[in-house]
């Protein structure tokens, strides 16, 4: 006789159990303790057991009520600047169309901004204010476009300028407009990134910028780091790519001003 949903659930063991869970946190990105415990049959004591074990791992990041996908922004630099390149060309292409003339832009550091870099248009009276030396190469042979790159100590795993020379320099200025690079992001969680120092950088960059921009890769949406830098509702532009479901789409437009889908 063929066991019915509730007995399957009820006869899974620990390990069984917390690989399901895994799965529903890499198809939803967020999962919730009290709908985990009804749909496999435990208690929620339980499925906080498995969330805490999996954070452990490094699978996920304990959020109030459950848990959220790890972000994968944590690879090093070099290994980030390699992958996807034609997806973050096509979302780089759809952030630069923002940009108007005259504007002071601050440009973070990330592979896509390295992309938005050279996709920022020529003559357009530009000054470029970035702690990226891959964005401030890319920028250095282009017409109109004034370049201001942000010293101070390189941190290899974020690939830009990080610690208190270049908090004081990003202090100093009035940007129009900040193109963030964002570890991860989460209508509840807001942006986060995987560093302490690279968090501080950030959250400078918002405060001395007029307009918070993030272009971002699907796989970090609905995601979690550790350290915090400003919550969604401070980002004016979100570009996405045109995969991410339509459920998802509408929870950043209930927080973000603009949301555009990049297409190519």
């Amino acid at each position: 006789m063929q066991r019915t949903r509730q007995e399957a659930m009820e006869g899974l063991l620990p390990e069984q159990r917390e690989q399901l869970i895994l799965e529903r946190l890499r198809a939803q990105g967020r999962v919730l303790a009290s709908s985990l415990a009804a749909e496999l049959q435990t208690s929620e004591h339980t499925v906080r057991r498995h969330l805490r074990d999996l954070a452990e791992q490094g699978h996920c990041k304990r959020v109030y009520g459950g848990a959220l996908l790890l972000s994968p922004g944590g690879e090093p630099a070099a290994v980030r600047m390699r992958q996807a390149m034609d997806r973050k060309a096509c979302l780089a292409a759809a952030a630069a169309s923002i940009v108007r003339p005259k504007q002071i832009i601050v440009l973070d550091t990330g592979s896509t901004n390295v992309a938005i870099a050279a996709a920022l248009p020529d003559n357009a009276d530009l000054t470029v204010v970035t702690n990226s030396p891959e964005a401030c190469a890319r920028l250095l042979n282009r017409r109109g476009i004034e370049v201001i790159l942000i010293g101070g100590r390189i941190a290899r795993n974020v690939a830009g300028s990080v610690g208190s020379t270049a908090l004081l320099q990003i202090q100093q200025i009035k940007a129009d407009l900040c193109f963030l690079g964002a570890c991860a992001l989460d209508p509840d969680e807001g942006v986060a990134a995987f560093d302490a120092e690279e968090a501080e950088i950030k959250r400078a960059m918002v405060k001395a910028s007029g307009q918070i921009a993030i272009a971002m890769t699907s796989e970090k949406l609905m995601t979690a780091a550790p350290f915090a830098v400003a919550a969604a509702s401070a980002v004016d532009y979100l570009f996405v790519e045109a995969d991410v479901p339509a459920e998802r789409l509408a929870r950043f437009e209930a927080v973000c001003d603009n949301v555009t889908v990049a297409r190519s």
